[in-house]
């Protein structure tokens, strides 16, 4: 009786204000069930060791440490590809403060990052608070190029040039992540370019499905098998070659402790 109350209760929420059905459908458990539907022999990434995406680890990093930003290990593995000497070029999808293009423009003076215009954000409805909190720290660094466009609508092709380390960090919507996956790899890629997404998953070991299925749908079945999840991260990179990996466990022993020694100073914008 009790579940036919609760069933009922929620028609009656259903019926009041429609649009909370969206809540369910866009729910990380229907993500989840359409990824499977679709990919009956996938059902994570194989995981890398950051060690072998560089030929040194990052170990200073510059962070807010606030909501929204990324884990100090995902800018540790940006930072870490920033340091190859392949990567001479870098561009990211989604601003936000600017965390992300300001550590990886310590060692690549070729930057840009693309992000909505403040006004835009503002027309959406958005806080505007956090319209101008974005770029608020990759605008210290003058090398840095700030463009302004909706990548839904943006031409990639006329930048005109191929990128050595992409970084997809906007809307992170199923639409939007295969929208700017597509373009990335229509428009932006060379054969040895390295693309990482972040939000493959919601922490290191939970799976974001929508942004996991929007990522192989728009890399195409041919590269999947250069598709990796970097260990103690929320991200999936794409990157050629064959590497030693692990399986992906939600409820693995932990293999490694990191270190963190803090610093703060005083930030203004």
């Amino acid at each position: 009786m009790a579940k036919v109350n609760k069933f009922l209760s929620f028609i009656r929420t259903i019926l009041e204000t429609p649009s909370l059905i969206n809540l369910v459908l866009d729910s990380s458990f229907e993500s989840e069930k359409k990824f499977k539907k679709k990919y009956t022999e996938i059902s994570s990434l194989p995981q890398i060791d950051l060690k072998l995406l560089g030929k040194e680890i990052a170990g200073d990093i510059d962070t807010f440490i606030l909501d929204g930003g990324s884990l100090i290990t995902d800018l540790q593995l940006l930072k870490t590809l920033s340091m190859r000497d392949d990567i001479n070029s870098y561009i990211e999808i989604g601003t936000w403060r600017g965390e992300s293009v300001y550590n990886v423009a310590k060692h690549v003076e070729d930057c840009t990052t693309i992000n909505l215009s403040k006004e835009e954000m503002k027309e959406m409805g958005l806080n505007v608070k956090y319209a101008d909190q974005h770029g608020i720290l990759s605008q210290k660094n003058p090398q840095i190029i700030h463009l302004e466009a909706n990548t839904k609508f943006f031409d990639f092709s006329a930048l005109n040039k191929k990128y050595d380390l992409v970084f997809i960090d906007g809307d992170h919507s199923y639409e939007m992540v295969l929208n700017d996956t597509k373009k990335v790899f229509e428009n932006l890629l060379h054969e040895n370019s390295i693309v990482v997404w972040h939000d493959y998953a919601y922490s290191p070991r939970k799976i974001r499905y929508e942004v996991f299925q929007a990522i192989l749908d728009g890399v195409g079945k041919e590269n999947h098998g250069y598709l990796y999840h970097p260990q103690n991260t929320m991200c999936a990179i794409f990157i050629k070659g064959k590497f030693p990996t692990t399986p992906f466990d939600d409820m693995a022993i932990p293999s490694k402790v990191f270190n963190v020694k803090i610093h703060s100073e005083e930030f203004s914008s």
